[in-house]
C-alpha cells in the first residue's frame, strides 16, 4: 500500500526484528504515503485489509460530526453567563440510569442551599453571614 512492495522479502524489513533499526525509514514511508490522502481514505484502505486504524479529528471536526452529538459523545450546554458551549457528554450509556451533562454551578450559586440544607444555619445566621462579607458578594464573585 505505501508503495514499497519489496520490503516484504528484503532482509532489512521482512521481520520486526529487522525493521527495527529502521523504524525512522518506515515511519517516513509510511507518512509520505498519507500526505497523499486525507485521513478518512487512509482509515477507509487500512480499515478495508483489517489494519486498525481511526482518524484523530479537530475540535471543529468534532464539533460538526452530528454522529457525535446523536450518540451524545459531545452536548451543547447552556451557560447563563458563558453561553451556549460544547462539552464533552458522558461516556457511560446505561438504559436504566440516563446522565444529563449539565453545566458547573456559578461561583456562590448554591451558597445559601449549602448553608441552609447542607450545615443546617438558620435563616438568622445566614443573614449574619452574609451582612458581614464573610460569603462575599455572589452577582460580583460570578462576575470574576
Amino acid at each position: 500500500m505505501i508503495g514499497a512492495p519489496e520490503w516484504k522479502t528484503d532482509p532489512d524489513y521482512a521481520t520486526p526484528d529487522a525493521r527495527l533499526p529502521r523504524l525512522n525509514q518506515v515511519f517516513g514511508r509510511i507518512e509520505d504515503w498519507t500526505q497523499t490522502r486525507d485521513k478518512f481514505e487512509v482509515m477507509e484502505i487500512l480499515n478495508a485489509r483489517d489494519i486498525p486504524c481511526g482518524p484523530i479529528l479537530s475540535m471543529k471536526e468534532l464539533a460538526a460530526d452530528q454522529s457525535l452529538r446523536a450518540t451524545g459523545t459531545i452536548v451543547e450546554v447552556d451557560h447563563p453567563v458563558r453561553g451556549s458551549y460544547l462539552s464533552v457528554g458522558n461516556p457511560i450509556k446505561l438504559s436504566d440510569s440516563p446522565t444529563e451533562v449539565t453545566r458547573s454551578p456559578l461561583l456562590g450559586e448554591h451558597t445559601d442551599t449549602i448553608l441552609r440544607d447542607v450545615l443546617a444555619l438558620d435563616d438568622q445566621t445566614v443573614r449574619e453571614l452574609q451582612n458581614s462579607g464573610a460569603l462575599g458578594d455572589p452577582a460580583k464573585l460570578a462576575a470574576e
